[in-house]
């Protein structure tokens, strides 16, 4: 049924459908510009300069890194507006100075006294001025400090005492990746862009500058309804999407720009079983629809032009295999799937899949000859 298709790279590989990326960037800009804020995209999902070429419009275009090693490749290809969006290690700052000496204007976050003291003390030991943010706890998801705390008026004390500047606040609504509704996430939505406020505005009447405040996840970016004062939005995966985000309701199956093409390997017709030449190793381990309304295993499969398949799903991934099983309401038979036939895996979570690969074969829909972006790697 689905044939062999021998002209295409080597399996597995990450395919990159580029009109749907280039639609879903559109999608979110003209959001948040009708909000009248600014998106700071978070480059995580695909790590690549390519693929930055469609989300940052100049060198100066605001970015979001999680990585030094991505700070380094990016200002390397001429960006220089990074924000670290990971809370600094002390031992780190070395390779954030010799960014900032190369004329990169680095943006780094953190939230505790801690950083704060090692940061004012490698300044005013180095002669460096740095340019921080400080996370804010939006929804009691992972680390920063709450608007209200007495803790955030004495980290700003902290980092402008020690001669650097208090550039922003920084809040991710996290807990919006656990919405299943609508007004669920419209209601994070609300939160996130409410706590920043909150927090900004204390600070300011502190005397604190505090210009930018930036909040960010791809399911509130999609719904806020309200950006007032909100500087910027970051997001993520909003470029390509996947199967967790489906499930949220941020987007369509049709929307999502990445997949896995992998090759049939052989079967088990007892078990109703395919085995695929991607494993772990290629669609990764991530299970993010486990506990959501629709469990996709390990991915969805699809036909090599993208039609889902119905009725399957990757229930096992060894390293360098996995397994596709026909359930009971499959309308095909393992014989639909000869030896040496291919089919495409759409990802639970882009970001971890995108991760295990090294670069990206990338098609449109002129079909003009397939592009590769090379993924940034290290940390």
């Amino acid at each position: 049924m689905f044939a062999e298709c021998p002209e295409a790279p080597d399996t597995p590989f990450l395919l990159i459908d580029k009109s749907k990326y280039l639609r879903n960037i559109e999608r979110l800009y003209s959001r948040v510009a009708a909000l009248g804020s600014n998106v700071r995209p978070h480059l995580k999902t695909l790590r690549s300069t390519d693929a930055a070429r469609y989300l940052l419009r100049d060198a100066r275009s605001p970015a979001t890194i999680s990585t030094l090693a991505e700070a380094e490749a990016f200002a390397a290809a001429g960006y220089s507006n990074l924000l670290y969006a990971v809370g600094i290690a002390p031992h780190k700052l070395p390779r954030v100075a010799r960014l900032m000496q190369q004329g990169v204007e680095m943006h780094i976050l953190l939230d505790s006294e801690q950083q704060a003291l090692a940061v004012a003390e490698y300044g005013q030991q180095n002669g460096v001025a740095f340019s921080v943010f400080i996370e804010i706890d939006c929804d009691g998801h992972r680390g920063g400090i709450p608007p209200h705390s007495e803790a955030l008026p004495e980290l700003a004390r902290i980092i402008e005492d020690g001669g650097s500047r208090l550039t922003g606040l920084l809040a991710h609504a996290g807990e919006s990746y656990q919405c299943r509704t609508d007004d669920e996430i419209r209601a994070a939505a609300k939160a996130e862009c409410g706590a920043i406020r909150i927090a900004g505005y204390r600070l300011r009447a502190l005397g604190f500058a505090c210009p930018i405040l930036s909040v960010g996840a791809t399911p509130t970016a999609h719904f806020a309804e309200d950006l007032t004062d909100i500087t910027e939005v970051r997001a993520g995966v909003f470029t390509t999407f996947d199967l967790v985000m489906k499930n949220i309701g941020v987007c369509r199956i049709e929307d999502i720009a990445i997949s896995v093409v992998s090759t049939v390997i052989g079967h088990n017709r007892d078990k109703g079983w395919v085995f695929i030449d991607a494993g772990w190793m290629a669609l990764s381990r991530d299970r993010g629809t486990a506990n959501q309304s629709q469990d996709y295993g390990y991915g969805m499969v699809c036909s090599p032009n993208g039609d889902p398949l119905e009725g399957l799903i990757i229930n096992t991934t060894n390293q360098e295999h996995g397994i596709i099983e026909l359930t009971q309401q499959a309308s095909f038979t393992v014989d639909d799937f000869p030896v040496g036939s291919r089919v495409r895996i759409l990802p639970n979570h882009a970001c971890a899949t995108a991760a295990m690969h090294q670069h990206y074969h990338v098609v449109d829909e002129s079909g003009s000859a397939p592009e590769i972006w090379p993924r940034i790697m290290g940390w």
